[in-house]
């Protein structure tokens, strides 16, 4: 055959070809719409026996920045490439690791965390493409042998969203459809202020009515912590009790750092509340003073002397915070002894932002040291400081608002996403055993 004849009619029966294989191979994603905490799984078919392909999987968060993840598969005899079963050959992971490609996902901006801001507008869409041979970073050139899209939502049907300006409480009231009543939960988060929801969505997924509660840098609060008034949080406990949808006596609190400290002094001083859960934060009184009525506990200030910028120019926070058995922490201490109800210490033992563990056993002891029993201590090896729910990739660093630098916060991405995983079903277990059964429960 002549040898351009030939050219051209390879270069009209390489695309066919491709054509022709892409309408064969099937791409199975159940469920493909879910909330952010359902697993995944993903299974490709029809495959040729032993064929190279690249699973990719991208999304663009609300401020437009892009993550993304991919791994390479062999398929089996079948042609079939199931995640349950096959391990990745290399990319973002390797091994058997069915939601590798959710957990995996990174961002193309540096310092940028990944996290859903507009909890009831729309879900995050997750594109699963497959491509055939390795694609270490797949452009617009390539064409994927097939594509879908997952949607991971932060918010169950029916769950409504109120926003809360009553007195001085400021956030969003998340209630589960149906008459109630459901335990009540009021959810903190840390140093950076504003309002975070996407966990107290998730918890009102769940069937529990959540007060997702901004304490600074929010609406008319004020701009920086100077001083931890426990009044406001027990204003805030107050007001969600008198829910008529809220199911008494008692209230739970779950916190991430700042909020976790503040939300172990709501279980020591407000007989509210009757279960706390407490993710990689300080036991003692950290930075800002902690008042509630004739109480006053004064703070531990941050060993500025011991500030470390790394050579990448982060802000490395471990050691600002000090070592919680120093004798100068003592007069801080939370009195963890006098909790109404069982307190849950979460910790990552890989948390590079706060000695969280130390921090824990000294509640923990302490409070054994006064005869109680009512602290329990999870802890995760591998796991970073900022243990949210699952759906959330690792976030190893990350800026924040109060910060001029990027803050590192530790972790290693599969060890971190697997304690994500398991804390938040101990989590859920240790609400419900101490506020009540659920309704329609699906835990």
């Amino acid at each position: 055959m002549n040898p351009l004849i030939y050219f051209w009619v390879m270069l009209w029966a390489i695309p066919q070809y491709f054509q022709a294989l892409a309408a064969m191979v099937h791409l199975s994603i159940i469920p493909e719409s879910s909330l952010a905490d359902v697993p995944v799984w993903i299974c490709v078919s029809d495959l040729v026996p032993s064929q190279i392909v690249t699973l990719h999987a991208s999304l663009t968060d609300e401020k437009g920045v892009r993550f993304e993840a991919r791994a390479f598969y062999r398929a089996n005899n079948a042609g079939e490439v199931d995640l349950k079963q096959a391990p990745a050959l290399g990319g973002d992971y390797v091994g058997v690791w069915p939601m590798g490609l959710f957990s995996s996902l990174k961002p193309n901006k540096m310092h940028h965390r990944l996290m859903k801001r507009d909890v009831m507008g729309s879900p995050f869409h997750i594109q699963i493409s497959l491509y055939d041979a390795y694609k270490v970073m797949p452009s617009s050139m390539d064409v994927p042998l097939k594509r879908c899209t997952v949607e991971r939502w932060y918010v169950a049907p029916g769950v409504e969203r109120f926003q809360i300006k009553t007195g001085r409480v400021r956030g969003a009231l998340f209630v589960p459809p149906g008459p109630g009543p459901f335990p009540g939960v009021i959810d903190l988060f840390g140093g950076s202020g504003g309002l975070f929801e996407f966990r107290a969505s998730l918890l009102a997924s769940k069937g529990f009515v959540v007060l997702a509660l901004a304490y600074f840098a929010y609406d008319d609060l004020p701009q920086t912590l100077t001083e931890v008034n426990l009044e406001y949080f027990e204003e805030a406990s107050i007001l969600l009790l008198k829910h008529p949808k809220v199911k008494g006596p008692g209230l739970g609190v779950i916190g991430l750092s700042k909020g976790a400290e503040i939300a172990l002094a709501m279980a020591t001083f407000l007989p509210q509340i009757l279960a706390t859960v407490c993710i990689n934060g300080a036991t003692s009184i950290i930075n800002t003073s902690l008042h509630f009525r004739n109480v006053h506990i004064p703070a531990v200030p941050h060993a500025q002397e011991k500030i470390l910028i790394t050579e990448t120019g982060l802000f490395a926070s471990l050691h600002v915070m000090g070592d919680p058995q120093n004798e100068r922490y003592q007069a801080s201490a939370i009195p963890v002894e006098k909790a109404q109800g069982p307190v849950l210490f979460i910790v990552g033992e890989a948390d590079e932002a706060l000695k969280s563990m130390l921090y824990a056993e000294a509640a923990i002891a302490r409070a054994k040291k006064y005869g109680k029993n009512n602290c329990t201590l999870l802890s995760y090896p591998g796991a970073g400081h900022l243990i949210e729910p699952p759906g959330s990739p690792l976030c190893y660093v990350s800026r924040m608002q109060q910060s001029s630098l990027p803050i590192q916060w530790g972790g290693k991405i599969e060890p971190h996403v697997k304690a994500q995983e398991h804390s938040w079903k101990e989590i859920l277990k240790f609400l419900e055993c101490n506020l009540g059964p659920l309704q329609n429960s699906n835990l």
